[in-house]
Parts: C-alpha cells; sequence; structure tokens
C-alpha cells in the first residue's frame, strides 16, 4: 500500500508542475503568437492559437515608429538606476551595519527610509519635479535615473542590510591585520561575499525600474525620451487598440528581463555552489 502511494505521488508531481509550467507559459506563448499574427486575424471573432499566417509585420511597424529608442531609454534607465542603487544600498547597509552612531540613529535611518517608501508617490512627486525643475533634470534621462532611486533605493538598503549584517567581522579583522585598506575591505573582501545578496537585490532593482510608469508619465515629455511603459499605454487608445503591435512591443519588453533572469540564475548557482564549497 505504503509502495503504491508512493508511485501515485511520484506520478502526480510532475503532472501538477507541467501544469503549473504550462499555465504559466501560455500567456506568454499567446502574446508571441499574437505579435506573429496579421491584422485580420488579431481581430477576427475566432480566435486562433497560433499564425495561420505568420508575418513579421506588427515588429516593422515598431522599428519603423522609433519605438527601439524608447527600448534603448528603458534599457539605460534600468541599468544606472539599479546601479546606483546597488552602489549606495551596499555603501549605507555597511555604514549601518559595522559602525555605531549617537543616539541609535542608524536604526532611526532604516525606519524613516522604509517609512519614507510607505507614502503614496505622488505626495513625493511633487516637491521632488520642484526640485528637479530648477536644477533642470525634467525631461531628461540623468533626471530620471535619480527619481527612481525614491522607488529602488530604500528597498535595496534595506534588503542588503541584512546580508552585510550577517557577514562575519573575522575576515574583515584578518585583512585589517594584513595591512588592507578601507576601501580594499570594502570591495575585495566585505562586496564579494555578499554576492548572492547583491544578485538577489538587483533582480528586485531591475523590475522595479523596468516596469516603473508613474514617475515616467510625470518626469518625461519628449516622445525620444519616454520609457518603454509609456509607449506600451500608447497603443491603447479610446476607440482602437493595436493589438498586433501591443503584442510585439510586449515582446521586447519581456525578453530583456527574461535574458537577465537567465543571467542571474546562472550566477546564483555559482554563488551558492561555491558558497557549499
Amino acid at each position: 500500500m505504503a509502495s503504491y502511494v508512493q508511485k501515485k505521488r511520484g506520478i502526480l508531481f510532475p503532472l501538477a508542475m507541467a501544469l503549473v509550467l504550462a499555465l504559466s507559459l501560455f500567456p506568454i506563448y499567446w502574446i508571441l503568437a499574437t505579435s506573429l499574427k496579421t491584422p485580420v486575424e488579431v481581430i477576427s471573432t475566432s480566435p486562433t492559437f497560433y499564425p495561420h499566417e505568420p508575418t513579421l509585420q506588427n515588429y516593422a511597424e515598431i522599428a519603423k515608429g522609433g519605438y527601439l529608442r524608447n527600448v534603448a531609454n528603458s534599457l539605460v534607465v534600468t541599468a544606472a538606476s539599479t546601479g546606483a542603487s546597488l552602489v549606495l544600498a551596499f555603501l549605507a547597509s555597511y555604514a549601518l551595519s559595522r559602525y555605531r552612531f549617537p543616539l541609535g540613529a542608524n536604526k532611526a535611518f532604516l525606519v524613516w527610509i522604509i517609512m519614507a517608501k510607505m507614502l503614496p508617490p505622488v505626495v513625493l512627486a511633487v516637491p521632488i519635479y520642484d526640485l528637479f525643475a530648477r536644477l533642470r533634470l525634467v525631461n531628461s534621462i540623468p533626471g530620471l535615473v535619480l527619481v527612481y532611486q525614491v522607488y529602488t533605493l530604500p528597498y535595496c538598503i534595506w534588503m542588503l542590510f541584512g546580508f552585510v549584517k550577517a557577514l562575519p567581522r573575522e575576515f574583515e579583522e584578518a585583512a585589517d591585520i594584513d595591512g588592507a585598506s578601507n576601501s580594499q575591505i570594502l570591495w575585495r573582501i566585505a562586496f564579494p561575499l555578499v554576492r548572492t545578496g547583491v544578485v538577489a537585490t538587483a533582480i528586485f532593482s531591475v523590475i522595479v525600474a523596468w516596469d516603473e510608469f508613474l514617475f515616467a508619465l510625470l518626469f518625461v515629455r519628449s516622445p525620444d525620451k519616454m520609457t518603454l511603459p509609456l509607449v506600451v499605454s500608447g497603443f491603447i487608445g479610446e476607440f482602437e487598440t493595436l493589438w498586433g503591435q501591443l503584442m510585439a512591443i510586449g515582446i521586447l519588453a519581456t525578453a530583456p528581463i527574461m535574458a537577465f533572469s537567465r543571467v542571474v540564475f546562472r550566477q546564483m548557482t555559482s554563488a551558492y555552489s561555491l558558497d557549499l564549497k
């Protein structure tokens, strides 16, 4: 009886995993299939599960409309904002975990940044917009990178703080005895040891920056400086929705995240194997 139950479990588990995988991948397949359909087939009252006459017309329209520039804008803003968040968050989390501040200022700072993140973004957008207008950073890529720190930096500090705090101090003390400087201890000893935490934090930061819509809508005006979420929203009109082109640009929006996830998975598995050794 026990062997029969184990055999049933051995069959049901792969079937359940296959079902979950199919349900997870079906939306991606549907977007891809729709992006390869002709306009007539897209609006047909009889849905087709695969394109009968595959075409790259929708992708050609995207390229012809200059939307690849917006893809590049999103890539630049996401990479720059993630890089800035990781560096600043690592420095802040290291200082908060290794140094004592008077009157518990380090704990107060951690509470303050998470409370600031809990505020509605619109509340922060008004004073930030006024400041950026004075600094002439509105409608610019550098301004967008800076304003994205409102989203990414607080969470990055909180996520990296736990990883840095868990580091044994013995490694740093041994490096200090060997004559290493503070910067060498920081970047050559501490930073590589929290590699897994940095990668995990980067995943969050990339997804948040890539999908951000509100601040991009408020701080960017020129079409050539818009990010991908703003462009995607433009395909849904009051009287018409360009479904084929919307699905095509959806594939372009999904592909970088999938490629990044692939790289991150390799980094995390390699880092985990090193930790086991």
